[in-house]
């Protein structure tokens, strides 16, 4: 069984960053779209970001835009999404996914992705 390690959450005030990081050293491909999540308490999960090694293009939920960014060590394969300007409405838990077969895909929707994180808590509070 494949498994994400996400790490990097934690309590931050608003107007802080945050980085989130995600180790998928047990994905072997090189063509796979990277899915950031994210779930607060009573409300369904919602994609926040996501990219495609395939063909690079790059997601963002319009909330997040301009303050989030997705990104990527190859040689350490690690992925990332650095927060900036956090708001306490991003405050959630946070998974990262992986879509092996990027082909004609949704993005946003979970149903897409293969494998997942544990989740790390991000709480945005004065």
């Amino acid at each position: 069984q494949v498994q994400l390690v996400e790490s990097g959450g934690g309590l931050v005030q608003p107007g802080g960053s945050l980085r989130l990081s995600c180790d998928v050293s047990a994905i072997t491909l090189d063509y796979y779209a990277i899915g950031w999540f994210r779930q607060a308490p009573g409300e369904e999960r919602e994609a926040v970001s996501s990219k495609s090694y395939r063909d690079q293009s790059t997601h963002y939920v319009d909330s997040v835009k301009e303050r989030f960014t997705i990104s990527r060590d190859n040689a350490k394969k690690m992925e990332y999404l650095q927060m900036n300007s956090l708001k306490p409405e991003d405050t959630a838990i946070y998974y990262c996914a992986v879509d092996l077969v990027p082909y004609n895909r949704r993005w946003s929707d979970p149903d897409e992705y293969d494998y997942w994180g544990q989740g790390t808590q991000v709480t945005v509070s004065s």
